[in-house]
């Protein structure tokens, strides 16, 4: 045995890292254990959001953004850019060096916490013993009093559409492509294919997007995915509805695709060939026979509300349990075990969890949607308002969308808001912010906000409730 921890963590994720850095902040002996190697063969602590999700995409659909705004935006404002051209290295590397500045961050914070870093795969053994295997083979056990899985999730692959890192690819494969290409095959109309499917437009790709369900975005309020779907195809996103991915077949430099829908079966041939139909809970090789800890029938570790495993002193957060695979989800999670194992009081608000999508017009949401509230017969009421009637979205030439307020009808308490425009990531925030102090619509409709501003918004969909919207009819 070469060491004893308070808490161990197996994963340096959003969820892993969080856990660890506050464990150490409230005087634990705290160890983390992560196998990501970066490009140049190194630890990279922070996950697939830091390293291959959420910061690099981030990083791209910004930058693919300059560069689509010159063409589209910016002439409307008087500005002319002849013969703009994108260098593709150069596009990549900033999302590299983005990337590795967040990575050795989360080092720099490990090392400043005073937390022991180990760089291999952790496989938790009976009696919370943790068992790390080195990228070179080598074997070492160390314990704790307490453990905290956070193992995170991968792509799913499909049987039929296997990934070769080429032609067909997953969301890091996307991050990383050297040449445009000519045409992009998207499967799932989710976060990921839409995000990337944006960015590979926005830079001359045909992008054509495959999704099974019927709905668009069906975990969205309608109305939202609504507007945000008749957006994308404006901007060049070929997206096909109840269609599903039957075979692909990759034939010299092109995937072959069949799918179909109610009318049949279809044929399409793309250049390259993202597969974005969801994660599952990464635990391949995390848990020994004996130790204890179940799985549930999709492959998740099992938890109580409080992410305790029913194993002594044993815990898991994150993608690997039950909820959304948000990385703020993983955050809040682990942080609150940390605090639990210290004896403080957690607390993660999971209905008031907000989501974002960063696409052109961004999409956000919070709390219930107008289609729930109907099914669980909850009396309601809405308030809407468009960005066209923002000065500030107008001035901004971004003006596309709305937000979406729902408040019930007798304590008007705000159950959801729903938002697809410009900045909606930001805005997003102040209702989760009301919702969590149990506010009401009558209280974000009487807090003034700065003119002028995206936030006004909010502020009239508050107002529009109970039909008191100055800028709109209602």
């Amino acid at each position: 045995m070469s060491d004893k921890f308070d808490v161990i963590v197996i994963g340096g994720g959003p969820a892993g890292y969080h856990a660890a850095i506050r464990a150490a902040q409230l005087g634990l002996k705290t160890a983390c254990i992560d196998a990501f190697a970066g490009k140049d063969g190194k630890q990279a602590l922070g996950g697939t959001c830091l390293n291959v999700g959420c910061i690099p995409s981030k990083a791209l659909l910004d930058s693919s953004k300059q560069f689509y705004n010159i063409a589209h935006n910016l002439p409307v404002h008087g500005i002319t850019v002849e013969n703009a051209k994108v260098d593709l290295g150069a596009f990549i590397g900033r999302k590299d060096k983005i990337v590795k500045q967040f990575t050795g961050g989360v080092a720099q914070l490990f090392k400043a916490n005073k937390i022991t870093s180990y760089f291999g795969k952790g496989k938790l053994l009976k009696g919370n013993q943790v068992e790390i295997t080195g990228n070179d083979g080598a074997k070492q056990t160390i314990s704790a009093t307490n453990v905290i899985l956070a193992s995170g999730s991968v792509p799913i692959e499909l049987p039929f559409a296997k990934f070769d890192g080429k032609r067909i690819i997953d969301n890091a494969g996307a991050l990383d492509i050297t040449d445009v290409p000519k045409r992009l095959g998207v499967i799932g109309a989710g976060v990921i294919g839409l995000e990337l499917g944006s960015v590979w437009r926005r830079l001359g790709s045909e992008v054509t997007i495959i999704e099974a369900l019927p709905d668009f975005l069906g975990a969205a309020d309608a109305d939202i995915a609504k507007i945000a779907l008749k957006e994308f195809a404006k901007q060049g996103l070929t997206i096909k509805l109840g269609a599903k991915l039957a075979k692909a077949e990759v034939k010299g430099d092109e995937v072959h695709l069949t799918y179909e829908d109610k009318d049949g079966a279809h044929y399409l041939v793309v250049d390259k060939l993202l597969v974005a139909v969801g994660r599952r809970a990464y635990t391949d090789g995390l848990l020994s026979d004996d130790c204890g800890v179940k799985l549930d029938e999709r492959g998740r570790i099992v938890v109580d509300e409080h992410c305790h495993t029913g194993v002594d002193g044993v815990w898991a957060v994150g993608d690997a349990v039950r909820g959304p695979m948000l990385a703020h989800k993983g955050f809040e999670e682990g942080i609150a075990v940390a605090e639990w194992i210290a004896g403080k009081a957690g607390h993660v608000g999971y209905d008031t969890m907000p989501w974002v999508i960063y696409t052109e017009p961004e999409i956000a949401w919070v709390g219930k949607t107008e289609k729930q509230l109907k099914e669980e017969g909850v009396p309601y009421k809405v308030g809407t308002f468009p960005f066209a009637a923002i000065g500030r979205a107008v001035a901004m030439n971004e003006a596309v969308g709305q937000v979406k307020m729902i408040a019930h009808a007798e304590t008007d308490r705000i159950l959801g808001v729903h938002m697809v425009g410009p900045g909606v990531s930001e805005l997003i925030a102040e209702c989760v912010v009301t919702m969590e102090f149990k506010g009401s619509a009558e209280d974000l409709a009487r807090i003034v906000h700065a003119h002028p501003t995206l936030s006004e918004a909010v502020h009239e969909a508050a107002l529009s409730v109970d039909k008191r919207a100055i800028h709109k009819g209602n």
